[in-house]
């Protein structure tokens, strides 16, 4: 009687392999359980650093290699010994301690920990000076993504008794730079691997929308905004791009290490340096304050001081100054200055230790930002009444 059925065949069985018998498993590997994608070195070094910070006396390697994961890789002792060896060897050359010491008990088998007294950081004692430094860099950085960090950074410095930064040693070398905006981070890294890029950008003069194709060089910070420095291919010629005006996604296209950066001049190609002629400023400023625009100051001459110290005593009788007091005591001084909102935002930041006495237009501008910044002030009171 014939079958339809297909002939049966014997399953091929590797050469010293038993077909009656399971297939040989690594060690420590669970019975008929595929093994996972080898786990990335650095994880695998992580790993051990979290494992051997936090054990309570010392890890033996047997607990090592079942314990921490990466290890279970090994396809043999030796395999796992080396692996062992060779990641203790990364961490003592990083600079982690870790020491060997001895299980107790009935055995002498070694066992691996972290010694905590030599990795914990020292305790951090930053004097007012170093912790002003650091509220200078953390002002710097005024995009959200970014604020919420550096704020918890410096709550925490404080708290840890680092010291508190003088206002108004600080206000006048605050820096002032606007918002990065998304394009920063795609064009950082398009720079750092010689990239090209895309985007669609909004001219200045008549505010149409192109898309660009460019080479990065460099990105910097002139005037409160930020710039891309590159070479345009479709202008065939290099290009200053304002980063605010980018209007789209910026896409990384085409192949790394696509072309060199030429050596040029940031100041020339930005348009050289600072803009505006250069000006000057009479301000009346206490004792002792606003050690920043001092250091560009000069006294006014011995004869005009009278004129002056008659104008503070009529400002700071009115109230319409910055400051109040008698003249007595106040210095008088001379500033060089060429952008009218760069020196009134410095000037109100000083707040009530400088009294801006010419010329009007500054003056003006400054009780502007004094004004406006009172008014904010006493939204946000109100706005805690209502809310509490």
């Amino acid at each position: 009687m014939s079958s339809d059925l297909p002939p049966t065949s014997s399953p091929t069985v590797p050469p010293g392999a038993s077909s009656g018998t399971p297939s040989a498993q690594p060690p420590n590997q669970p019975p008929n359980q595929p093994a996972g994608p080898a786990l990335n070195p650095a994880e695998r070094l992580l790993n051990l650093v979290i494992a051997l910070v936090n054990t309570n006396a010392a890890m033996t390697k047997q607990q090592v290699r079942t314990a921490v994961a990466g290890y279970s890789d090994a396809p043999s002792d030796e395999a796992f010994e080396r692996m062992f060896e060779r990641d203790k060897d990364m961490l003592r050359a990083l600079g982690i301690p870790v020491v060997t010491v001895g299980t107790g008990g009935h055995t002498d088998e070694l066992g691996y920990r972290i010694d905590q007294d030599a990795y914990a950081l020292p305790s951090i004692d930053l004097t007012p000076a170093e912790l002003g430094v650091l509220s200078l860099a953390a002002q710097f950085w005024q995009d959200k993504t970014l604020q919420t960090d550096i704020t918890r950074a410096m709550v925490k410095l404080r708290a840890a008794g680092a010291g508190d930064p003088s206002a108004d040693a600080l206000a006048g070398l605050a820096p002032s730079v606007r918002a990065v905006g998304d394009a920063y981070g795609p064009l950082m890294e398009a720079i750092e691997a010689r990239r090209v890029v895309t985007f669609s950008y909004r001219a200045a003069y008549n505010g149409a929308v192109l898309t660009r194709h460019v080479e990065p060089w460099r990105i910097a910070a002139r005037d409160g905004g930020w710039y891309l420095m590159c070479f345009d291919r479709d202008r065939q010629a290099p290009r200053v791009f304002r980063m605010s005006r980018i209007e789209s996604r910026v896409r990384v296209i085409g192949p790394a290490n696509a072309y060199d950066v030429p050596e040029f001049d940031t100041d020339a190609m930005l348009g050289g340096g600072p803009h505006g002629e250069m000006r000057q400023a009479v301000v009346a400023v206490r004792p002792e304050r606003a050690s920043a625009l001092r250091a560009r100051a000069k006294a006014v001459p011995d004869g005009e001081r009278t004129a002056y110290d008659a104008r503070l005593a009529r400002t700071t009788r009115s109230g319409a100054g910055s400051g109040a007091g008698e003249p007595a005591g106040w210095d008088i001084l001379q500033v060089p200055y060429r952008s009218l909102t760069g020196m009134a935002s410095e000037a109100a930041g000083y707040g009530a230790a400088l009294v801006v006495l010419e010329p009007e237009s500054v003056r003006e501008e400054t009780v502007r930002r004094l004004t406006a910044a009172a008014a904010l002030g006493t939204r946000n009171v109100r706005a805690e009444v209502s809310r509490g």
